[in-house]
C-alpha cells in the first residue's frame, strides 16, 4: 500500500474523530441550558406555590378586617337601638344589625375554606422546596460532569490536532488537497475496495479500475463518489470465503415476460444492463449503464417477443435476476434506484462467481480424465 494512502486512511481517522470531538464540546452550552431550564421550570412551581400561599394569607386577613368592621357597626346599631322612640326606627337597626351578621357568618365560611386550603397549599410549597432541593443537588452534579467531560474532550482535541497535522505533513499536497475536498463534501475521503465495489458509494468499479486499485501503485479515486481508494487483502480473503459458502444461485426464469441481461462491451456505452419486457405482440427494451444506473436513450418498442425482435442485442450476455413490472420500471424515471443497481451487480458478481466455479470444476474433471495431462 502506498504511504500516501496509509496516512490519508489514519489521517481520516483522526479528523473524525476531531469533528465528533468539537461537536460534543460545541454541545456543552445547550446542555447546560436545558439542565438550567429544567431547574427553573422548579423554581417557578415553587414560586407558583408560595405565590398562592401568600395570596390565601391576604384574603384571609382582608376577611377578618371584614369581620371587626360589621362587628363594630352591629355595636354601633345597638347603642342606637336603646335611643330610638319610634317601633320603624327600632326595625330599621335590627334589619341593619341581621344584614351585618350574615356577612359576618359569609366571611367566616370564605376564611374556613381558607384554612382547609392552607394545609393543602402548605403540602404544596414543603414539596416543592424538597424537589428543588435535591433538583438543585443533581442538576449541579450534571454541571460538573459536563464541565469535566468538556476538559477532557479539548485536552483529546490538543492531542488529536497534533496528530492531524504531522499526518497532513506526510501526505502530498496534491493528494492532500483532492482528499480535504471530498471530505469536506461527503465527510469522508477516502474509502475501501470490497468486492469490486467501493464501501462509501456502493458502485462497482470497473475491472481496470479495480485492478489497479488492487496493485496498490498509485493512488485511484472513484469514478463515482470522487473517494481515494485502498484495497485491504484480508477483508477480501473473507468476502471470497464466504462467497464460496453461500447459498446456489437462483436460475432467472426462462419463460418470464421479463428478462435482465448484462452486456460487457454494447457499443460506445460499455458495460450496461438491459431489460426486456414483453407485452402482448410487442416488447420493449431499456438500456441502463452498469455503474450509475442511469438510462442510456429512449425505451425502444419493437413489434414480437424480446428473444425475436432483439437478436443483435443478446450475443455475448449473461442473464440476470429481474422481479419489477413495468409501471414500477416507469416510475424509476431515468435512472435505476439504488436498491435495484445493487441487487443487479450483486446478482452479476453472483452469476460471476458461478461461471467460475463450474470452469473449475469442468477443468479439474478434465484433469482426472486424462492424468498424463498432469
Amino acid at each position: 500500500m502506498l504511504q500516501d494512502v496509509q496516512n490519508l486512511m489514519e489521517l481520516q481517522v483522526a479528523d473524525k474523530e476531531i469533528l465528533r470531538l468539537k461537536e460534543e464540546v460545541a454541545a456543552l452550552p445547550k446542555r447546560v441550558a436545558v439542565i438550567e431550564n429544567k431547574l427553573a421550570a422548579t423554581r417557578a412551581k415553587l414560586e407558583k406555590a408560595k405565590t398562592a400561599a401568600k395570596a390565601d394569607e391576604a384574603a384571609r386577613k382582608k376577611y377578618e378586617t371584614a369581620i371587626q368592621d360589621l362587628q363594630g357597626k352591629i355595636s354601633k346599631f345597638r347603642d342606637q337601638s336603646l335611643a330610638v322612640k319610634t317601633n320603624d326606627q327600632y326595625k330599621a337597626l335590627m334589619h341593619e344589625i341581621q344584614f351585618a351578621e350574615l356577612e359576618i357568618r359569609a366571611n367566616e365560611d370564605k376564611i374556613l375554606d381558607l384554612m382547609v386550603n392552607a394545609e393543602a397549599r402548605d403540602k404544596d410549597v414543603k414539596a416543592a422546596e424538597v424537589e428543588l432541593k435535591a433538583e438543585t443537588a443533581e442538576i449541579e452534579k450534571e454541571k460538573d460532569d459536563a464541565r469535566k467531560r468538556t476538559a477532557e474532550d479539548e485536552k483529546l482535541l490538543a492531542e488529536w490536532n497534533g496528530k492531524r497535522d504531522k499526518l497532513r505533513g506526510a501526505v502530498s499536497p496534491d493528494i492532500l488537497r483532492h482528499y480535504e475536498r471530498v471530505m469536506k463534501f461527503r465527510g469522508s475521503g477516502i474509502s475501501e475496495v470490497r468486492d469490486q465495489k467501493c464501501t462509501a458509494c456502493q458502485v462497482m468499479l470497473r475491472p481496470q479500475t479495480y485492478n489497479e486499485v488492487r496493485a496498490g501503485q498509485k493512488v485511484i479515486e472513484c469514478e463515482s463518489c470522487q473517494r481515494l481508494l485502498y484495497f485491504n487483502p484480508e477483508n477480501e480473503a473473507k468476502i471470497e470465503r464466504t462467497n464460496l459458502t453461500t447459498r446456489r444461485r437462483a436460475k432467472p426464469k426462462v419463460d418470464s415476460q421479463q428478462a435482465w441481461f448484462y452486456h460487457p462491451s454494447y457499443g460506445e456505452a460499455g458495460e450496461v444492463f438491459l431489460a426486456f419486457i414483453n407485452a402482448d405482440t410487442n416488447s420493449s427494451r431499456r438500456v441502463y449503464e452498469l455503474h450509475t444506473g442511469r438510462q442510456i436513450g429512449d425505451t425502444l418498442n419493437r413489434e414480437g417477443s424480446f428473444r425475436l425482435a432483439f437478436p443483435e442485442d443478446l450475443n455475448g450476455v449473461i442473464r440476470l435476476n429481474g422481479h419489477w413490472d413495468e409501471e414500477e420500471i416507469d416510475s424509476w424515471g431515468s435512472e435505476l434506484p439504488m436498491v435495484v443497481l445493487d441487487s443487479l451487480l450483486g446478482d452479476l458478481s453472483a452469476a460471476r462467481a458461478e461461471a467460475g466455479r463450474s470452469s473449475h470444476a469442468a477443468a479439474a474433471e478434465t484433469a482426472s480424465e486424462h492424468p498424463a495431462a498432469s
